[in-house]
């Protein structure tokens, strides 16, 4: 064990050195050896220090039984903090865990450079050590029960946050603009921490204004509930801002998973190539590499089209045609620099739109298949429709796109939410099961506005005995 260790410190150093030869430019990387149930553990609650609720408990035991029967397997995690973290399977051969350090060093690359990641905390570890202490805290004061009950309210809406919410609140201040917002007493510790960013008022204004609120249709819904809900709490409302953060820290991973798993796959086949392997590893590697990027006939691989778009990129800028140089005034040789380029300045949605070609979606054999009756059949569709449908499937990470446009419905104090219909309807079932959480927060009835069968239809939720009722407006 000794003797695999060493080796595997001298690859990391020499996989390092490689990667810095390439151009990377990642974190400093503190990596550790931990067994299965570890790596799970951490997969599970998404990361180490987090605070505990059964449904990490639940993905825990399906992913370790996944594991246990030689179902699936995680070869890397790595964590989003500088330094950056990582954990590898002490089960792991040697050169599958070189593998996973080459694939690490290109996922701190992107953690690093990627403009979607520049506003996350990179001490998140330390900040999910304190939010899990303060909830514990919650625990033993109003009880375990109480707390978990409540948190799972806030986790049934834990998506439903605007990561562009910084931008637009700084763009808002600039414009001297004033967010209306439902007034509250200040009664708890957390007041002061809860008002960070708020805008402050600067122009009073006039009583008509200030009667509707939000005065522009807000989507961050967590946030909503957390500055203007009369039902909550302080240690309530505090929660509410632990899971919002928490979800705020996640988010540029969800929208840029096909780059991420894309980038680092890219980089780990060619530090591998660097690294002195034998026959029997380079073998060993080939399977492997070959394994991440098999694709699926049932749903689509990150690693798989994220790899083959960057390769793509790679050699059309390298090897333009003749009509690229004349139309776009493209020189040879410029493939490092251009995927470098993307690699810092695009989503998954805009990578998609932009760098998906008509011999890529026919390389790839993706189609767009529909559901007819009790059949599913291939629909007969361009390749721009292939890349419209995967743009569009992204946007919002594939969840409804909710706004709050009343707070005060009807003069009620209920709240209205508009579900943005992109074709896509509700999804009922959800949505019944979903509402009474939402009304828990909110503390008053709550609407839905929504298209149902192609007509406009309005979901409530006003008490436990009526349920989810729905009407056709």
């Amino acid at each position: 064990m000794d003797r695999e260790v060493t080796e595997l410190e001298q690859a990391i150093g020499r996989a390092w050195d490689v990667a810095r030869g390439f151009g990377l430019d990642p974190f400093d990387l503190r990596f550790e050896l931990v067994p299965a149930n570890i790596m799970y553990e951490f997969g599970a609650y998404g990361l180490p220090t987090r605070f505990s609720h059964w449904t990490y408990g639940r993905t825990y035991q399906e992913m370790k039984t996944m594991y246990d029967y030689g179902l699936n397997k995680i070869y890397e995690l790595v964590i989003n903090t500088d330094p950056c973290y990582a954990f590898l399977l002490d089960s792991n051969s040697v050169l599958q865990n070189k593998l996973v350090v080459a694939h690490v060093i290109g996922h701190s690359d992107f953690f690093k450079n990627n403009v979607y990641f520049q506003e996350t905390p990179r001490d998140m570890l330390e900040s999910a050590a304190v939010n899990a202490d303060r909830i514990r805290a919650y625990e033993y004061r109003h009880g375990k029960l109480a707390v978990e009950q409540f948190l799972d309210a806030v986790l049934a809406l834990q998506e439903h946050v605007d990561p562009n919410q910084i931008i637009r609140r700084q763009q808002e201040r600039q414009r001297g603009l004033k967010v209306v917002s439902r007034p509250r007493q200040r009664q708890g510790p957390y007041d002061d921490l809860l008002s960070v960013g708020l805008l402050e008022e600067q122009h009073e204004a006039p009583p008509a204004q200030q009667a509707k609120f939000p005065v522009e249709p807000e989507k961050d819904l967590l946030l909503f509930l957390m500055e203007n809900s009369t039902a909550l709490s302080d240690w309530q409302r505090d929660v509410v801002a632990i899971v919002r953060a928490e979800m705020l820290y996640f988010t540029p991973q969800m929208r840029t998973k096909i780059m991420n798993e894309g980038w680092a796959s890219f980089w780990h086949s060619r530090i591998m190539r660097e690294l002195e392997l034998t026959d029997g590893e380079a073998f060993e590697f080939a399977r492997l590499h070959a394994g991440v990027l098999s694709p699926s006939g049932q749903q689509l691989n990150p690693y798989y089209v994220g790899f083959k778009l960057f390769e793509d990129l790679e050699r059309r800028w390298d090897h333009p045609t003749t009509a690229e140089r004349a139309r776009y005034g493209r020189q040879p040789g410029q493939g490092r620099a251009k995927i470098f380029e993307v690699r810092e300045t695009e989503s998954d949605v805009s990578f998609l739109r932009n760098y998906l070609t008509e011999e890529l979606v026919r390389e790839l054999d993706l189609h767009v298949y529909k559901q007819e009756g009790e059949e599913t059949r291939q629909d007969e569709e361009n390749w721009e429709e292939v890349r419209d449908f995967l743009v569009n499937s992204m946007s919002n990470f594939g969840h409804p796109y909710l706004l709050v446009t009343d707070g005060n419905f009807e003069g009620r104090g209920e709240l209205l939410i508009e579900h943005v219909f992109e074709g896509q309807e509700l999804d009922q079932k959800y949505a019944e099961r979903t509402l009474p959480y939402l009304y828990r927060l909110w503390g008053q009835p709550v609407h839905v506005q929504t298209v149902i069968d192609e007509k406009p239809h309005m979901l409530t939720y006003a008490n436990a005995d009526e349920g989810m009722t729905k009407r056709r407006l």
